[in-house]
C-alpha cells in the first residue's frame, strides 16, 4: 500500500461586496440620462418613449410629464417643473432627502434598514393612484403637463 500525498486545494476567498461598484455604476448611469435629458429637450425631440397609457386612454398617468419635468428642473425652472409634474418633482426632493439621510447613517456607520421600507410601498402606490385621478379631473387641471 502506497500512501499518496494528497494536496488540500487552496480556500475560496469570499467576494468582495459589491455595493461601491454598483454605486458607481448607478452614479455613472444617471449623470449620463441627466446629459441627455438637459441637452435634449423633451418637447422637441421625439427619441424619448411615449407613454402607452395617455396613448390608449387619452388620460395623464402619474408619470406624464415627468421627462419635461426633469428636463425644467436640470434648466433651474421649478415652477414649470411642478406644472408637468408635480409628484415627480415632490417624490425627487423626498428620495434625495433619504438618500443624504440613508448616506450620513452608513458614513457612521449605524443601522440603516431598507432605502425604501416595504411598509411604505402601498401608501405610495395609493398616492400616486389619487395623483393618476385628479389630474384627470376638470377642477385639478393645474396637475396635467
Amino acid at each position: 500500500m502506497r500512501t499518496e500525498s494528497q494536496t488540500v486545494p487552496p480556500k475560496i476567498r469570499t467576494a468582495p461586496p459589491l455595493a461601491l461598484f454598483a454605486g458607481v455604476v448607478l452614479g455613472v448611469a444617471a449623470l449620463g440620462a441627466g446629459a441627455v435629458v438637459y441637452f435634449f429637450n423633451p418637447g422637441t425631440h421625439g427619441f424619448y418613449p411615449v407613454c402607452v397609457f395617455h396613448q390608449l386612454t387619452g388620460l395623464n398617468c402619474a408619470g406624464c410629464g415627468g421627462t419635461r419635468s426633469l428636463y425644467a428642473l436640470l434648466h433651474g425652472h421649478f415652477q414649470a417643473a411642478l406644472k408637468d409634474n408635480a409628484l415627480f418633482v415632490l417624490s425627487l426632493m423626498a428620495l434625495s432627502a433619504r438618500g443624504v439621510w440613508f448616506g450620513a447613517r452608513k458614513i457612521l456607520r449605524r443601522p440603516v434598514g431598507e432605502f425604501i421600507p416595504a411598509k411604505f410601498l402601498w401608501p405610495l402606490f395609493a398616492i400616486a393612484v389619487v395623483f393618476t385621478f385628479l389630474r384627470n379631473l376638470p377642477a385639478f387641471e393645474f396637475l396635467s403637463p
